[in-house]
């Protein structure tokens, strides 16, 4: 009989930490964050690169020096990134207009309507977010 409950007080034990662990795990599974793409701002640019600089310096462990010349690095490949996106701006747009013309080709009037009301909110939250 003492055997018996033993295993009873085994199995209730087994049971009991089975339930910590799935409840464990669904919490997490509960509670994960959504991760969505976005584009970012201007600020969200200089944070991004504060949070890179930081993170540079501490797994790298670099000096001061190091710092200044990583700053200066990454100012020059920011301006040749401005520099070419403003070379090739045109070619962009031509790009992004011939995608604009097939798209309209594939819609009915009704649906070349509604489109063109997209754009034009779209366009407005780009206006807005450079601001």
């Amino acid at each position: 009989m003492n055997r018996s409950r033993l295993g009873v007080a085994a199995y209730m034990l087994a049971v009991f930490l089975g339930g910590i662990v799935v409840g464990s795990f669904g919490q997490r599974l509960y509670s994960t964050r959504v991760v969505g793409a976005t584009t970012r701002s201007l600020r969200g640019a200089d944070e991004f690169r504060k949070a890179y600089v930081e993170e540079l310096h501490t797994r790298l462990r670099l000096n001061d020096q190091q710092v200044q010349k990583l700053n200066v690095i990454l100012d020059e490949t920011r301006d040749k990134f401005k520099v070419f996106r403003e070379q090739h701006k045109e070619e962009m747009k031509a790009i992004h207009d011939t995608q604009v013309a097939k798209i309209n080709e594939i819609l009915d009037e009704g649906q070349r309507v509604e489109y063109e009301r997209f754009r034009v909110e779209r366009d407005k939250l780009k206006q807005e977010k450079k601001n």
